[in-house]
């Protein structure tokens, strides 16, 4: 075999080994934890957008009376944003933080989501708009979560932080305003952990954003995949 022969299957070689590589980078993600996993997800999911939101059943000890009180499958959301060539999710847990997408996904309900987006995307989450998100979502990183969802920006609940950013980055409403004597506080699961948190004293007139109410939202569309919303 000549010089020529060696030296042209060595150029081969390491195109393969550098597209392997960018590939290994593009659907590799840290998680909280600094350790490397791929993100299956994002191989199946084409087209995540800065902005999206993505809901899921949390396995949390208050997803049941939420689910119950709000007659809704899903317990928790956040937004998705792209960092370099990794994804992310802003959401609001103890305390708010990114978490990295796939670790997002294992912690619901049998892996289960959905991701929706704002139907005039296009148009309206701008990267000026988008960079005033990530400018926002950073004012909240490290708040403690709410645990009497009050509508103040002390502490901060999952459907509250996405409510917010997007109205003081937008302009939008995403999800309409309730009060919690809207929702169905009847059942004893719900009574329970009313009782824990409020003892005597729930407070029926607080504001309250509730992910159901975004989830239903006329502003999104739904990307992938589509299930119903009901409990």
């Amino acid at each position: 075999m000549n010089l020529r022969w060696l030296a042209a299957i060595g150029i081969i070689g390491l195109i393969l080994v550098c597209s392997l590589y960018a590939k290994r980078e593009l659907f590799c993600i840290k998680d909280e934890f600094g350790a490397e996993k791929t993100n299956i997800e994002n191989l199946e999911i084409n087209g995540l957008r800065n902005g999206d939101l993505i809901f899921q059943t949390s396995l949390s000890g208050q997803s049941k009376a939420i689910q119950l009180a709000t007659k809704s499958r899903y317990s928790h959301c956040g937004i998705i944003y792209k960092e370099r060539n990794d994804y992310f999710v802003l959401e609001a847990v103890q305390p708010v933080k990114l978490t990295s997408l796939n670790t997002w996904i294992a912690r619901g309900q049998d892996g289960k989501f959905v991701i929706k987006r704002l139907k005039n995307a296009d148009r309206i989450l701008t990267p000026t708009a988008i960079a005033e998100m990530k400018k926002l979502g950073k004012k909240y990183l490290g708040k403690s979560y709410d645990l009497t969802f009050e509508w103040s920006d002390d502490k901060m609940y999952c459907s509250e932080l996405i409510w917010k950013i997007y109205k003081q980055s937008t302009g939008l409403e995403i999800g309409e305003l309730q009060k919690l004597k809207d929702f169905d506080l009847t059942n004893k699961i719900v009574k329970e952990k009313m009782h824990e948190r409020y003892r005597d004293n729930i407070p029926e007139d607080e504001i309250v954003i509730s992910p159901a109410a975004i989830f239903e939202s006329e502003l999104l569309f739904t990307v992938t995949p589509s299930e119903s919303n009901k409990f």
